[in-house]
């Protein structure tokens, strides 16, 4: 559904139970798509574990190896 700027006021809770129901509602100004309404995904309490796989590379840092002397320094703003 198109729907223009200045009648999304007088039909938002319309357009939102459109857009709920997973109708694309597109707000237009002069005729050219400006913004959509679209509902936000609830969130279904579970985790999902792997979401980065494949795209962080290479090696990652020991947190559990001491820091050199310099990476101290720095940590603590000494020069």
């Amino acid at each position: 559904m198109r729907v223009s700027a200045k009648e999304v006021g007088k039909k938002f809770e319309e357009l939102v139970a459109l857009a709920q129901r997973g109708e694309k509602v597109i707000v237009e100004q002069d005729e050219k798509p400006i913004a959509e309404i679209v509902p936000i995904p609830l969130a279904t309490g579970k985790f999902k574990h792997g979401i980065l796989k494949d795209q962080l590379k290479g090696p990652a840092p020991d947190f559990l190896e001491p820091m050199s002397e310099e990476e101290l320094l720095d940590w603590e703003g000494r020069d």
